[in-house]
């Protein structure tokens, strides 16, 4: 697979990121949110050490991926036991319906 090199900035920094070709407008996006995030967290801690900021940055937006992670989980079970739950009634009035007993 072919690769393109991709400037992006954070926290004024210029730095040269390889990705894939088509997923440049991805990585410069990422980019930005990143660089948002991290100027936020200054703004918001104080925090001046770049490498504490980097990581209290990360463990922030790594929580909320898991969070949404875990309620797209928790959605995606609720819709199977619905599916299941529908599932048997159909095939339960399928039942009736075939030994004549309609409702």
């Amino acid at each position: 697979m072919s690769s393109q090199a991709v400037n992006v900035e954070i926290l004024g920094k210029l730095t040269r990121v390889n990705c894939p070709l088509g997923q440049e407008e991805s990585l410069i996006e990422a980019a930005k949110y990143l660089d948002n995030r991290l100027k936020e967290m200054t703004a918001r801690t104080k925090i001046t050490n770049e490498v504490q900021l980097l990581i209290f940055t990360a463990l922030n937006i790594s929580y909320e991926l898991q969070t949404k992670n875990r309620a797209e989980k928790d959605q995606q079970n609720l819709i199977k036991k619905r599916m299941k739950l529908l599932s048997e009634s159909i095939e339960d009035a399928l039942c009736k319906v075939k030994s004549g007993q309609q409702q």
